[in-house]
């Protein structure tokens, strides 16, 4: 019972770096019908980008965090309008393949500037807190912590702002949205940025989590589109259930599988979505 109570916790964890992840993948597929290959190389930028600021200016996790998540959404505009805004109006495999050259171009360049080594934002251990059998690290609750608020600001940008109404009307009809005079160009960059800090931060805390790799955002990419699917594409909301669904089944199918085999179960989840219930957990748009 204690075992699987931390395989929970665990869970929660993993599910909270994943729907930030899925939560930028959907709002881009939403608006711009198509999966990014390399949003998970997003997570990573964001992640190396906020080691920059923590080993040259010695800042804590936490304040480069937002530096790093507007860093990276800058990555993700210049991506937009370098290459992505050229083929939007071919067909979807070639934007599919597109986004898969990024991400080979994004990692190769964190792997020249950075290495290919494993790093830390901070070196040596931290001791867990301990409630009964159950382990908990500090770090853990902070990004906890901190993926609600953010899952909580996302929310309000997109039912309080003008721009996050555009995006959902978008998302619901673009030509429609088009006819009523809303600016397409502006939204699509809204989009990117929003998408890309919100990578950032998955990245940053799945490196607070774990270490800091040129593959770590690629390794969750696939659990992330099965969070995203199994929630239903385009669905913000869906997105950040389908993380935690996706976390907690991948850590406590540990209790039957090996480890080495949870990327596996998200992809078994994903595909029994596919098949059963294509449309997802929450059905819809923005």
């Amino acid at each position: 019972m204690s075992e699987t109570l931390q395989l929970l916790i665990n869970g929660l964890l993993l599910g909270s770096i994943l729907a930030l992840g899925a939560v930028g993948a959907t709002m881009i597929f939403g608006i711009l019908r198509f999966a990014h290959f390399a949003h998970g190389d997003f997570m990573t930028v964001g992640a190396y980008s906020a080691l920059l600021f923590v080993s040259a200016l010695g800042l804590p996790v936490l304040a480069a965090l937002p530096v790093a998540m507007l860093m990276t959404a800058g990555v993700a505009v210049a991506v937009d309008q370098v290459v992505y805004r050229r083929i939007r109006r071919v067909a979807p495999v070639i934007l599919l393949i597109s986004s898969f050259a990024t991400a080979l171009i994004l990692r190769s360049l964190v792997q020249m500037i950075w290495g290919s080594s494993n790093q830390v934002y901070v070196s040596g251990i931290q001791l867990p807190w301990r409630f009964g059998p159950i382990t908990l690290k500090p770090d853990h609750l902070i990004i906890f912590a901190a993926a609600v608020v953010l899952v909580v600001l996302t929310h309000l940008f997109l039912t309080r702002t003008r721009m996050g109404k555009a995006m959902r009307a978008m998302s619901d009809n673009m030509d429609l949205a088009l006819v009523t005079g809303i600016p397409a160009e502006r939204v699509i960059m809204w989009t990117w940025a929003v998408g890309g800090a919100l990578a950032a931060a998955a990245g940053v805390f799945l490196a607070m989590d774990t270490r800091l790799h040129p593959n770590m955002g690629w390794t969750l990419l696939l659990p992330i589109f099965a969070a995203t699917i199994l929630g239903g594409i385009g669905r913000p909301y869906g997105a950040i259930l389908g993380g935690f669904v996706i976390g907690c089944a991948m850590e406590l199918s540990t209790l039957i599988i090996p480890g080495a085999y949870k990327p596996g179960v998200a992809f078994a989840i994903m595909v029994l979505t596919l098949i059963v219930r294509p449309q997802g957990i929450i059905r819809g748009t923005l």
